[in-house]
């Protein structure tokens, strides 16, 4: 049976100062400058080294493979002198057999490169591009006779199954390579219960009264295991979950998830943290999992890359519907057409046992710079057929530049289509966003729209009681998200919007407005310490869980003598308290209002049934300068 040995540990980085140095991977060495603005972190050739010993296998019978599951953004990787392969983008598992180059003691030396090229994506993007090896490097010891481990990165299983009415049908593909004599397939439930065992290359097993994969209210899973047997004994197993679940997605009523409609409402996600780049732990990645579960979201745009595998297993566990994409963003560069074909084939191969992902992503904002628009529709065409060709089961989708306008082509390629607009923060008239849903659902009624990306930058160190669009604070992005809340529900027929972003990110190209190198969109902060307003405000809307929220509790200083205090909550009746007196207690939805006089320090209480919270106001003769920005703001679109 396959065995994995970790090689993360014990690594020589030669950095871009030449220096080597001992270090573990995951790892990247734009973890600091990648994140400082300037546009200027190292985006060159770095090397790891590091010795291990031959592993323990038999000759005759076993092969031994290396295995790496992101290195950004190409790589070349060396084995005793000898190049063994190389690899075109970064956020994919890549493997190769290295079983005739090893000795008894081994040099492994892995070039990796993330220098600016026209040949793989992302090259222009509003996010750093780390370089490194940044995610899990092992070697597998596998049979001779095994399951396909060459093909893209896959596992060399596929397993789709489909809703028949209360059963259903899952259909168990493998693709073993070597000599054995037969394949064997085991289906659990969602306890660890054999349910129902088949024999074949190709098999489709029938789950009576299938328990369904059913979202966040019941994300239940289903577990799969092939065996390779040969002479009487099983030499190699591979396995997986899955879940037995339907969807549709129609322009009238949006999203549905086992026949019912199902609003898709959530965030995107980027992977990075401060100080650590894309170079993050499964510790980091059940921290964003639960926020976004905290939250109330049902569904998550993974952006705008491959994400990690153990991430998309926590979407699988928490029932959230993925938006799964490529990096084919903002530029059509001709010489990388290739490379769309070769990210996407790895994204569906490594990915297509999930059940969380419902579509494929095939671009981002193409349209900001693309100036062969023929040649550039036509990788597009190419890639959405690819994508129904390997995965007839899933639809489409891509997210158009807020600038790229309701009749262009490129709108009208997939199954169903999204826009990034910012209407309301990089333009004013929050009213525009009604208007451009609405005409687009006129001129295409039968064309399902959904919005990939929206947002405003807040930053919980700046505040304003007069919150105006373009001045960062944590005001105005609440009273920005209050509004597009409200806009979604009066158009319920949108198949999904995801909020930009989940967290702050680095864009180390950013240096007007906000925070040099960051992207402050984020209703958390990069570092995951912060929850800002907006997030309370999402939280109120979506989530079940009873809560209750007093806004602009870092605004503390105030001028004014008479102050409007925001309370979020999901509970029908909110009390507010000054000093233990009572102010008002009012019924509403979502967002509570009071009007409160001070003249000194205060300590107010919002309550809700038996849920509470508190903050503090001060009265000031002049305003606290840590609320303002010493950098001056900016609204320009580039910065999206």
């Amino acid at each position: 049976m396959r065995r994995l040995i970790n090689l993360n540990q014990s690594w020589t980085f030669t950095g871009p100062d030449g220096v080597a140095k001992s270090v573990d991977v995951p790892h990247t060495w734009n973890n600091i400058d990648g994140q400082d603005g300037g546009n200027d972190y190292y985006r060159g050739i770095c090397t790891y080294e590091r010795t291990f010993e031959i592993p323990a296998f038999d000759a005759e019978t076993e092969l031994v493979y290396l295995q790496f599951q992101g290195v950004n953004s190409s790589c070349v990787v060396k084995l005793n002198g000898a190049e063994v392969c190389s690899h075109d983008g970064g956020y994919s598992t890549f493997r190769v057999d290295v079983t005739d180059k090893l000795l008894k003691e081994n040099k492994l030396v892995v070039a990796a490169d993330n220098r600016v090229n026209d040949t793989v994506y992302p090259q222009k993007a509003d996010f750093t591009f780390y370089g490194g090896i940044y995610r899990d490097v092992d070697l597998m010891v596998v049979n001779k006779a095994h399951f396909d481990l060459d093909h893209f990165g896959g596992p060399g299983l596929k397993v789709t199954p489909v809703v028949d009415g209360k059963n259903g049908n899952v259909q168990v593909e493998t693709y073993p390579v070597g000599e054995y004599d037969a394949v064997s397939v085991t289906i659990y439930d969602g306890e660890g219960t054999e349910i129902l065992k088949g024999e074949g290359t190709d098999v489709t097993l029938v789950i009576n009264d299938a328990h369904l994969w059913d979202g966040i209210k019941d994300p239940y899973l289903y577990s799969v295991k092939a065996q390779l047997i040969k002479a009487g004994q099983a030499v190699d197993e591979v396995g997986c979950r899955f879940g037995v679940r339907s969807f549709t997605v129609d322009a009238k009523k949006g999203f549905c998830l086992n026949g019912r409609v199902y609003p898709l409402r959530g965030v995107s996600r980027h992977q990075d943290r401060k100080a650590l780049g894309n170079a993050i732990s499964k510790a980091e990645h059940d921290e964003d999992m639960e926020l976004i579960c905290e939250m109330g979201c049902n569904t998550i745009r993974l952006a705008h890359y491959q994400h990690d595998q153990y991430f998309y297993d926590l979407c699988d566990e928490k029932g959230m519907v993925v938006w799964a994409e490529i990096p084919y963003i903002s530029e059509h560069m001709p010489n990388g057409r290739a490379n769309t074909i070769s990210q996407m084939k790895e994204l569906i191969i490594q990915n297509y046992n999930h059940a969380s992902i419902v579509c494929w992503g095939v671009s981002n904002e193409i349209t900001i710079s693309t100036k062969d628009k023929k040649d550039m529709l036509d990788n597009h065409h190419v890639l959405n057929d690819l994508c129904h060709k390997m995965d007839p089961t899933r639809f489409t989708t891509l997210a158009c530049y807020a600038m790229c306008g309701p009749f262009n082509p490129v709108a009208h390629i997939t199954d169903v289509v999204s826009w990034n607009l910012y209407l309301g923060w990089y333009v004013p008239g929050f009213f525009l966003n009604d208007a451009w849903i609405n005409l687009f659902h006129t001129r295409y009624p039968n064309r399902a729209l959904g919005f990939s990306e929206y947002g405003a930058e807040g930053m919980p160190n700046l505040h304003s009681s007069k919150p105006k669009r373009g001045d960062h604070t944590e005001e105005y992005q609440a009273i920005y998200h209050e509004f597009m809340l409200e806009c979604f529900e009066r158009h319920p027929w949108m198949w999904a919007n995801h909020v930009w972003n989940m967290y702050d990110f680095a864009a180390d190209a950013r240096d007007q407005g906000g925070e040099p190198g960051m992207n402050h969109k984020g209703l958390v902060t990069f570092d995951r310490k912060i929850k800002k307003d907006s997030f309370y405000l999402y939280k109120a809307w979506w989530s079940e869980q009873p809560m209750v929220h007093l806004c602009s509790k870092r605004f503390v200083d105030r001028v004014e003598s008479q102050i409007t205090v925001k309370v979020y909550s999901n509970q029908p009746e909110v009390a507010l308290y000054c000093d233990g007196q009572l102010v008002e207690k009012k019924a509403g939805k979502k967002i509570f209002t009071f009007q409160l006089p001070i003249s000194g320090e205060h300590t107010l209480e919002a309550v809700a049934g038996d849920l509470k919270d508190t903050s503090i106001v001060r009265k000031v003769d002049t305003p606290n300068p840590a609320y303002k920005l010493s950098a001056k703001s900016s609204n320009s679109a580039n910065w999206v």
